[in-house]
């Protein structure tokens, strides 16, 4: 990072000059000295008063207005201790950039005197003199540096930002008292300068909360199926001993527990996958044409015997987006699987893929999946994304769901930016509709294609 040469580098070009009355009180022995020789060369050998005085107005001249060295190297220390109070030195600066996170050094004013890359970086357009509020808007921070600039106490503080997308922040405070300013006037407990070091905490917040809601979440839901395992492997051990016809019955029961415990802890762990990459964008180009006609024929089984017919309405020609093709086949198969699991009673199911041509936004493909089943009520439909939300419980588990199959598909269109809607009316089915961004460039065929 270079900044222009600050005034401390520009010390010594200073050059403070002193009143000629100051030079004269200064050298006040050195002209009382004089006017004795000179008393002296009148009295003792014969001098002439004229010659006496013009040496004293000679001397009085030569102390008044020529500068001497210990005064202008006094003046001119002065003049950098008072520049030193105002900017950091090189040594201060090198330190704030050897920090890995954004770090602020303001005077007691909270006039902005030093940042360093990362803070360049992080906070575009902000330069040394300017206000730190015009960087730093975060009311609790600003309150907080003024108690610093008070009490002369570090501090630390921790606040959110709700816009353009939730973030925790921290901030650490410092006074930082020059050692060579003990002795100058100054005002009472303000530091020379305050360093302000700001840290990112959204990630660590994020793993936070996914782990606390996997406790309470995964433990509820593991409650069930453990407790069925521990009740028969009891009546196992027990009653059901020496009972053949039991015995199968109830391992039976325990496989499908088993089985239910399994699903819920895969679904889990894809979830947390999906969500740490959530910020990354897939940068492969796939075939979504070939992405659902894969995806129906390996649902073809469930289809057959849930006696629902999948039709499909898609281009005969390939549709390429940005995407992780693993991730776009379970959003599809989620999609599809849940509209043959609670819409088998209609009988057929469509899937659709159509270009949003006339739409004001970018370009962008639509894939609607639409049952004829019972619907889903509209009270229910702003919270289908939630984990572990369900319409119905026991329809549910009896379709062997875990509640997390659309948390999983609204995950996955985060990181492809792109975007979910449902429309239901109730009786007649429901319509899960998913827009996903075109290629920005369309001419020409992409130099591979994702298998």
């Amino acid at each position: 990072m270079t900044q222009s040469q600050s005034p401390l580098d520009q010390s010594a070009d200073v050059q403070p000059t002193a009143s000629p009355l100051t030079r004269l009180g200064e050298a006040r022995w050195v002209l009382l000295a004089a006017l004795c020789a000179s008393a002296a060369a009148v009295v003792l050998y014969d001098v002439p008063i004229g010659p006496a005085v013009g040496f004293l107005v000679v001397v009085a001249l030569t102390a008044g207005f020529i500068p001497r060295r210990a005064a202008s190297r006094r003046f001119k220390l002065n003049a950098q201790r008072d520049i030193r109070r105002m900017w950091p030195g090189t040594g201060m600066k090198v330190t704030v950039d050897a920090l890995p996170t954004p770090c602020f050094v303001a005077d007691g004013r909270g006039i902005t005197r030093y940042i360093n890359r990362q803070a360049l970086e992080t906070y575009k357009g902000v330069k040394p003199g300017d206000p730190l509020s015009f960087s730093l808007r975060a009311p609790s921070l600003l309150e907080a540096f003024d108690r610093v600039c008070a009490t002369g106490e570090a501090e630390r503080i921790s606040w959110i930002e709700k816009v353009p997308t939730e973030t925790w922040y921290e901030a650490h405070l410092a006074p930082i008292y020059m050692p060579g300013n003990a002795g100058q006037e100054r005002t009472p407990s303000l530091p020379d300068f305050i360093l302000v070091v700001i840290q990112d905490l959204t990630e660590n917040r994020r793993l936070e909360r996914m782990r606390t809601d996997f406790v309470a979440n995964a433990s509820h839901e593991l409650r069930t199926p453990l407790a069925s395992l521990t009740g028969f492997i009891e009546t196992l051990q027990g009653p059901a001993r020496n009972d053949p016809e039991a015995q199968d019955r109830f391992l039976t029961i325990m496989l499908d527990q088993a089985g239910r415990m399994r699903r819920l802890i895969d679904d889990i762990l894809s979830l947390s996958r999906i969500e740490l990459k959530a910020h990354v964008r897939p940068a492969n180009t796939v075939d979504l044409t070939e992405i659902i006609r894969h995806t129906a024929d390996a649902l073809s089984p469930l289809s057959a015997d849930m006696g629902v017919e999948v039709r499909l309405r898609i281009p005969d020609t390939p549709v390429r987006i940005k995407g992780d093709r693993d991730e776009l086949i379970q959003v599809i198969e989620n999609l599809i699987e849940n509209a043959l699991k609670y819409g088998h009673s209609g009988e057929y199911v469509d899937v659709t893929l159509s270009e949003l041509s006339d739409s004001q936004d970018a370009p962008a493909w639509q894939l609607a999946v639409r049952d004829y089943g019972e619907g889903i009520p509209p009270e229910h439909l702003p919270r289908l994304t939630e984990r572990f939300y369900r319409v119905d419980v026991e329809s549910s588990r009896a379709m062997k769901g875990t509640g997390l199959g659309l948390a999983i598909v609204k995950h996955i269109l985060t990181r492809h930016r792109g975007r979910m809607e449902v429309e239901s009316d109730p009786g007649k089915g429901a319509t899960f509709k998913v827009n996903l961004p075109a290629l920005e460039n369309t001419q020409g065929l992409p130099e591979k294609i994702s298998a």
